[in-house]
């Protein structure tokens, strides 16, 4: 039979490839949490673009091990960030079950590739899952699993909209699983190093944040041209895919991966980078479980009609109760330039030209933060030690690493939902004053609604298709 417990499986398992030794079922952990003498079985939700990226650091870690795939594609082309990539449920399985092979030094499968996800959820024995889908999908998958009891790593942006967010972060914290946002800048030495040093003060007083976020379409499949209706790809559940999202015939352009940029999937560039950048923006200003009183100064270039239909090129403001505001734009504002020549890239890392967060402080003190790049205006405020009174932010070195100990041990991870809710839910106000034509929005953080504008604030949630409920 295919279908054997997870006792049985890991216990067959184990010698061959050399992971810690299982014990006894009577030895678990509190309150229905392994053991941290056990292995944490995973599924992988999705195997695209960022399933493919990202699943290294569950197979390299030894506290877990990956026992099933689920995917509504079966193999099919255009994956990866340069559209040369495999996706589906069977390439996933392969890279799976290869990966385990080459430990073992001989021929194992170890994982189940299924077309729905309901189904692996019903079938494997599983502690927690992936979720690397369209962000149309977080929302159902993500509740699906925590009321099941399943520890949920869920790739950003958090959710669809704001509601959806905020349905997350209840049932997550309801059903008292581990969640995990996949923010992993949060995990990155840079990024907590300026946190710190922001919200101890080493710039004076903070004023102002500029956050840079990319602009544009990016053809990542290679086939942004074709937009018109095409038959569907071999062993393709294309209904599936759909989901709870609003019908929408097949077309070639919108996957893999460039989904992104219709807003029936997705937030565009707003909600991708935004998820990332605006969440460090967050935790510099010590604002990661609240949020702006007001978005203004809204502007931006989108097409409604058209498939692509997120916005290339954006800009607006964020005012805060204490005063600080937060710009975000994408790089044709040329929001940083003046910090172009002076900032420092990490051996090895890539550098976005006018991306990244900038903090401001008084006599025109400032830290600069992207991936693998930190500046400051004087040098000097880098070397400073944070004191043993002073603000300690979360430290994480490794994203999958913490969230696989935070399923041990029940402790909160890196990004909880709560945090990655309160962050995305910025971009997706952005996203919804584009969307109405508004040029700025009352927002109430505690209430977490617009006020003053009705057509605005229907697009807070959105219905889904039927037959999709919870």
């Amino acid at each position: 039979m295919n279908r054997f417990s997870r006792r049985q499986f890991l216990a067959s398992s184990a010698a061959v490839l050399g992971f810690p030794t299982i014990v006894p079922s009577s030895v678990f952990g509190k309150e229905g949490r392994p053991a941290p003498s056990e292995r944490i079985t995973v599924g992988c939700i999705g195997w695209g673009t960022i399933a493919g990226d990202w699943t290294p650091s569950f197979l390299n870690n030894e506290k877990c091990q990956l026992i099933a795939v689920a995917d509504p594609m079966k193999e099919y082309g255009h994956y990866g960030y340069d559209g040369k990539e495999t996706g589906g449920r069977e390439a996933g399985r392969k890279i799976i079950d290869q990966h385990y092979s080459q430990a073992a030094k001989k021929n194992v499968k170890t994982c189940t590739a299924y077309e729905d996800f309901r189904e692996m959820m019903e079938q494997e024995d599983l502690d927690a899952v992936q979720v690397s889908t369209p962000d149309h999908w977080h929302a159902y998958m993500a509740v699906y699993a925590a009321r099941k009891g399943k520890h949920v790593y869920g790739q950003k942006p958090l959710a669809l909209n704001v509601a959806e967010g905020r349905l997350i972060a209840d049932e997550v914290a309801k059903a008292g699983v581990t969640w995990q946002t996949g923010s992993q800048q949060r995990s990155d030495i840079y990024f907590r190093m300026a946190c710190e040093l922001v919200r101890n003060n080493r710039i004076g007083k903070l004023k102002r944040v500029r956050v840079g976020l990319p602009g544009g379409h990016s053809n990542w499949n290679g086939m942004a041209d074709l937009t018109d209706v095409a038959p569907l790809p071999e062993d393709f559940n294309y209904d599936l895919w759909l989901g709870p999202a609003e019908q929408m015939d097949y077309r070639p352009a919108l996957l893999p991966l460039n989904w992104r940029h219709n807003f029936n999937f997705s937030g565009g560039m707003i909600t991708d980078f935004g998820a990332h950048h605006i969440d460090i923006a967050q935790w510099g200003m010590g604002t990661e479980h609240t949020g702006p009183l007001e978005l203004r100064n809204v502007s931006g270039t989108l097409d409604k009609d058209a498939l692509y239909n997120t916005a290339t090129a954006f800009a607006f403001e964020c005012v805060y109760e204490n005063g600080v505001i937060m710009q975000v734009a994408s790089p044709d504002h040329k929001l940083m330039p003046e910090v172009a020549e002076t900032v420092q890239t990490a051996p090895g890392k890539k550098p976005f030209d006018h991306v990244g967060v900038m903090f401001e402080g008084d006599a025109g003190k400032w830290i600069y933060v992207n991936r693998g790049k930190i500046s400051a205006s004087d040098p000097a405020i880098l070397r400073e030690k944070i004191g043993p009174e002073e603000i300690r932010l979360y430290e994480s070195k490794d994203h999958t690493d913490n969230f696989l100990s935070c399923i041990y041990d029940g402790k909160p991870t890196a990004t909880p939902a709560e945090i990655g809710h309160r962050s995305i839910t910025i971009a997706h106000l952005a996203n919804i004053a584009l969307r109405t034509g508004s040029t700025g929005l009352k927002w109430n953080p505690q209430t977490e609604q617009i006020e003053g504008n009705e057509a605005a604030a229907k697009l807070l949630s959105k219905e889904w298709r039927k037959p999709w409920v919870l």
